[in-house]
């Protein structure tokens, strides 16, 4: 307190003494105990009202004592139950954890990790996957700007998760504590399989696996692929002292459509400890996605060869270019291009009256638009006899496939002759025409689906200078070729627009994230946001059955099936509110990563230890562990003084005795007829 305060203090002390003085002792005549209590507590009062209007600050000093954080760190995944060692873990935590010396010096905290980083409440060796990169940004965060060891307890296998080497803070000193069997037994390994997801029929597909080899001798493996009892790949492998590891590049057939459970097998003569390791399986969903496109013309143009080629840069496509006077059959067709139709259409279009093929209709400068008028009812064509560039404008809500904007409305103009082009029903507008960047309020490119069949159709000649456009942009076709794909394959699907889409794979790996997303779209295909989603998932073989809701996410509804062991599954999505369903299947595939190991990485850990300056340690040297942290002077505890500074009007129990001193006074007034 400073000076003025403490002078306020001392006149408000006379103050409440001459006040006080003056009622009970120069106005009353006879003195008794009662007045001295009166007197008192009107002392009291006086005083402490005054002391909270000066309101003085009342400092307090403590000193605290800041010990250095010692994070304890142990691995709760289910490597090391499968390396036998969960008990030697759980001794050398539990013999670090509680040690008094460590207590006196660090401030002990110890932690878990799987997939996730958590306080060490249950430590049970259950956890999927390992991920040690967890740790080092966890402590980082909760250790910020701050000089602290870690202990580390774990095997050094991460399953998940970026390299951890380098991304504990290299000031910070890193003590792993490595459990599991380190004496090197021979053990072959598929350790990494990679293809796509999806083949398409009657082509090859690549498959690269990675091979590891882990003992001094010289061996002779066998690999090998099977699907069933086929063997649809078989070689031998040479491993050796030198040669620790393989690499595989195959190429597989896709002969059946469907999903296509496949295994890799590595064995050998020699006894191995980990067996598991040894095999992969794996799926690969085969599509027969060949699609078969009629390009008909009566005339003949660039766009037709810029087609043909944009849409063959797909293997699964092929294009060809027709007259349409010299058609028999559509049946072998899945899609129709119509160039600029006129009169000699008539019988294309009487024909697919029938067959109903998706169409794609471009329109120019020589179309009969009087024939469009009279046999499609999508649109209705008032075209002029005079001539107009038409630019693009790309529609950002265009919502029937996914698509980037590629830069439609840099590429040159389209030419149609001008007028009124009005839509029939609904249809979705890729793209929007503008005269010299003023809008006309009309499509350019646009898509229109009636009981199930599809049509697309493009107002404007010459999109043969959009291909070229973007191959003086990017120097490749890319762009443009993948927009002319998603047009076709959108055309090539027969499937009706849903009101319930389900997104899901057809296999997972066990011990992988299982989710599966949905959208409900309403009656104008908008999505609902307020949609009530369930799904029932059946195995089966044990025909159990277990539901969930689907949580709302940003832009669509989602249920994580984590847990599920390997099988195969139907699952059901409903909608409550119209009872809309989806119904489907898939596979879990037994695969469990935490069981590919036969030894704990000690050179990956010793690696970290170097890297952060600290040191690697086996359970049997915990005491010498212990012994280093209690002899390094750079972790010494730091004495703090806190100043605590509380205004006095803060304190209640001030208020509630002036309270009572009032109260008090007036009653043994009162009691004694002074009032």
């Amino acid at each position: 307190m400073n000076t003025n305060t403490v002078l306020l203090i001392l006149l408000s002390v006379g103050i409440a003494f001459a006040l006080s003085f003056y009622q009970y002792f120069y106005q009353v005549k006879s003195k008794s105990k009662v007045t001295l209590l009166l007197a008192f507590l009107r002392f009291f009062s006086i005083f402490g009202l005054l002391l909270l209007l000066i309101n003085p600050i009342i400092s307090k000093k403590t000193v605290e004592t800041v010990k250095t954080p010692l994070p304890i760190v142990i691995d709760n995944s289910a490597s090391i139950s499968d390396l036998k060692a969960y008990k030697i873990a759980l001794e050398v935590f539990k013999k670090l954890s509680e040690n008094n010396d460590l207590a006196d010096k660090f401030d002990v905290q110890t932690y878990q990790f799987d997939t996730d980083f958590l306080p060490a409440d249950t430590i049970d060796f259950k956890g999927k996957q390992s991920n040690i990169d967890v740790v080092a940004k966890n402590l980082k965060n909760i250790y910020k700007n701050q000089h602290y060891p870690t202990v580390l307890i774990s095997d050094g296998n991460q399953t998940s998760g970026e390299d951890y080497v380098f991304g504990f803070n290299p000031d910070n000193n890193v003590y792993p504590l490595v459990v599991g069997d380190t004496a090197t037994y021979l053990d072959l390994r598929i350790s990494q399989l990679n293809v796509n997801k999806y083949a398409f029929r009657k082509n090859k597909f690549p498959v690269e696996v990675f091979l590891n080899y882990s003992g001094n001798k010289s061996i002779n493996a066998t690999f090998k692929i099977s699907q069933g009892n086929s063997v649809l790949n078989e070689q031998t492998v040479d491993f050796s002292s030198s040669k620790k590891s393989a690499l595989l590049n195959l190429l597989l057939p896709a002969d059946k459509v469907g999903l296509q459970i496949l295994k890799a097998t590595i064995s050998s003569k020699e006894q191995e400890k980990n067996t598991y390791n040894n095999t992969k399986n794996f799926a690969v969903e085969v599509i027969d996605q060949k699609t078969e496109v009629a390009l008909i013309s009566s005339t003949s143009h660039p766009d037709l060869g810029a087609i043909k080629r944009s849409v063959e840069t797909n293997a699964q496509r092929k294009v060809t270019v027709l007259n349409p006077n010299k058609i028999n059959s559509l049946t072998d067709y899945n899609v129709l291009i119509f160039y600029q139709p006129n009169a000699e259409f008539k019988a294309i279009y009487d024909q697919n009256e029938n067959v109903k093929i998706n169409t794609w209709t471009i329109t120019g400068n020589d179309t009969d638009y009087n024939f469009l008028n009279q046999n499609q009812n999508s649109y209705s064509f008032k075209m002029s006899g005079s001539k107009e560039d038409y630019l693009a404008s790309f529609n950002n809500q265009f919502n029937l496939f996914a698509l980037d904007n590629i830069g439609f409305e840099q590429f040159p103009p389209l030419e149609n002759p001008f007028g009124a082009i009005t839509a029939n029903g609904y249809a979705n507008t890729l793209l929007s025409s503008t005269i010299r960047n003023i809008a006309t309020n009309q499509p350019l490119m646009t898509f229109v689906e009636n009981q199930g069949k599809r049509s697309a159709f493009l107002f404007g000649e010459n999109i043969w200078k959009w291909r070229a456009n973007t191959y003086v942009d990017k120097k490749n076709f890319t762009d443009f070729d993948v927009f002319l794909d998603k047009t076709i394959q959108y055309l090539a699907s027969n499937n009706t627009r849903k009101s319930l889409v389900v997104t899901h794979e057809r296999f997972y790996n066990s011990g992988e994230g299982i989710e599966i997303t949905a959208k409900y779209f309403n009656k104008n295909y908008e999505l609902d946001e307020k949609a009530r989603l369930t799904i029932a998932v059946t195995n089966t073989k044990t025909k159990q059955v277990k539901n969930y809701d689907l949580l709302r996410t940003t832009n669509a509804f989602q249920v994580n099936l984590d847990g599920l062991v390997a099988g195969n599954y139907a699952f059901t999505v409903k909608e409550l509110n119209s009872n809309s369903v989806y119904s489907s299947r898939f596979e879990v595939l037994d695969f469990d990563i935490e069981k590919q190991f036969v030894n704990p990485d000690w050179s990956k850990l010793n690696q970290l230890a170097s890297q952060t300056k600290g040191k690697a340690f086996l359970p049997n040297q915990t005491d010498l562990l212990i012994k280093q942290l209690l002899a390094d002077d750079s972790y010494k505890a730091i004495q703090k003084t806190l100043v605590k500074k509380t205004p006095l009007i803060d304190w209640i129990w001030l208020l509630v005795l002036i309270a009572i001193s009032l109260a008090a006074e007036w009653f043994i007034r009162k009691y004694n007829g002074l009032l």
